[in-house]
């Protein structure tokens, strides 16, 4: 057994391949349901040997499949959404352009000190995206207009505060792109007026898939060596397959469940990563 798991594949022992795809699978499963799918394919590719920074970079590109077929499962959403689109599109454009920026040439020592805090930033959001979505429904019992609340669409243009806040959550996904979508939800259940949780939940995949595909369109003319195609591809192909069938398998599987998954797995990730600082 123990031989079959060290045949090589892409350069790659088997059982890393595996990993890795039943990762990129769990990834596209969780985006279709809660978002966080990052959570789990960084650290799974930083467990298995990758660079953090080609880490990162090889994920981002991987994951614009998973986000593809979300949004196109999101598309009668997004046509009602349209008075949003515009502003919310370009402010999720020029954040990711930024923190592409950030990760492409800046030295990848910060990126090795910056990844372990950005992670736990991101795994305290998961674990308190219930107490976040608690709050979102009391405010609208309080009479205030949320996602969810009364109205049949969202309404716009966006306000400039919203406007703001999505700029700067591009800066991070450009950046780091792990809980960029948790972010999003979190901001829309303060500040979107009228539409409903699915109407927010379209706005977010797509304004997701905005930066990751910003960042890939970024990492290719200006980081192409730190791209590890071999990840790319598994992660992409496993998340496509796992956010398709993701909606089916979400009616079955607790949030608990999950959230207790993109905790562990995020936390082994952060272990290898501060364990590497250390021995760096």
């Amino acid at each position: 057994m123990n031989e079959l798991l060290t045949v090589q594949v892409l350069g790659m022992d088997l059982w890393q391949v595996l990993l890795v795809l039943a990762a990129g699978f769990w990834a596209g499963t969780i985006n279709s349901i809660i978002g966080s799918g990052t959570l789990v394919t960084f650290p799974t590719l930083v467990a298995v040997g990758f660079p953090p920074v080609t880490a990162q970079v090889s994920n981002a590109m991987g994951l614009v499949a998973s986000g593809s077929s979300g949004t196109y499962g999101y598309r009668r959403e997004l046509g009602e959404s349209r008075a949003l689109l515009p502003r919310l599109t370009l402010a999720s454009f020029l954040g990711a352009v930024i923190g592409a920026t950030l990760l492409t040439f800046l030295p990848p020592e910060v990126f090795g000190y910056a990844a372990p805090v950005l992670l736990v930033l991101a795994l305290t959001i998961v674990v308190l995206q219930p107490r976040i979505q608690a709050w979102v429904r009391r405010r609208s019992a309080d009479g205030g207009e949320v996602p969810g609340a009364d109205s049949p669409v969202p309404v716009g243009p966006a306000s400039p505060g919203l406007w703001i806040l999505v700029f700067l959550t591009g800066i991070y996904g450009g950046y780091f792109v792990a809980a960029q979508g948790v972010m999003l939800m979190a901001i829309f259940g303060v500040m979107l007026v009228g539409g409903t949780l699915v109407h927010a939940n379209a706005v977010k995949t797509w304004l997701s898939l905005v930066v990751n595909l910003t960042a890939a369109a970024f990492y290719l003319l200006f980081a192409f060596d730190r791209i590890d195609w071999r990840a790319v591809a598994l992660i992409a192909v496993s998340s496509l397959v796992g956010g398709s069938v993701g909606a089916r398998i979400g009616r079955r599987i607790s949030p608990v469940a999950l959230r207790v998954t993109i905790v562990v797995v995020g936390l082994a990730g952060l272990a290898v990563m501060i364990a590497r600082q250390v021995g760096a």
